[in-house]
């Protein structure tokens, strides 16, 4: 049974934060808000937690496309081969942010990411979250809350959402009402930027 915390994006509680992060240290899965869609999310330095997000998501962990969400730019080089001044500045103007970038990565890369030549990185603009990641020391390996509802692809309803996932998870962060509209994924590995996914990032950037 998952815990149930609120949590406000004004002043993240402090203690809220500790608890949330103690709970990724010690290999749990949270719900989290961002500021697109709810995400569920683990600590990157923790395999046994990686694997229980893809049995979830029904995916193979090597081959899993899961976003890396970092506080802020500062975390890139930890896992992202060196990127040009280009790219660079399209990174610094769009984010915090509602994108995911894919970016080339480098031989730091969690063991069972080893193979990817490409990771997806986030950085959010959403005080929880962000607090979270700083508190935790390190990125979050995160995937977006879907809905087996055709009509509506993402529940925005925190306390749906801990209904329907208190069994898989450990801790559900009520953060307010989400979006519905997931972020714009960009591909930024070649000469030219490559729309993956429209989101609700601008295309502006």
């Amino acid at each position: 049974m998952a815990e149930f915390i609120r949590i406000y994006e004004e002043n993240p509680n402090s203690k809220e934060i500790e608890k949330t992060v103690k709970i990724l240290r010690e290999g749990g899965l949270v719900i989290y808000p961002s500021d697109t869609v709810y995400a569920l999310g683990c600590d990157i330095t923790n395999k046994s937690a990686l694997e229980r997000i893809a049995i979830i998501k029904g995916v193979k962990l090597e081959k899993a496309n899961f976003s890396f969400v970092c506080e802020d730019l500062s975390n890139l080089s930890d896992y992202v081969k060196q990127i040009d001044t280009s790219t660079f500045k399209i990174l610094k103007r769009a984010l915090p942010g509602p994108y995911t970038f894919i970016l080339p990565g480098n031989n730091n890369l969690p063991s069972v990411f080893k193979k990817k030549k490409e990771v997806g990185i986030r950085v959010p603009d959403n005080n929880i979250t962000r607090a979270i990641v700083r508190a935790l020391g390190n990125p979050i390996v995160s995937t977006s809350i879907k809905d087996e509802d055709e009509v509506i692809e993402y529940t925005t309803d925190p306390e749906l959402i801990y209904e329907k996932w208190d069994n898989l998870v450990d801790l559900v962060i009520d953060g307010g009402y989400g979006d519905n509209v997931p972020s714009t994924v960009i591909d930024i590995t070649g000469d030219e930027p490559i729309l993956i996914r429209e989101g609700k990032g601008s295309l502006e950037i």
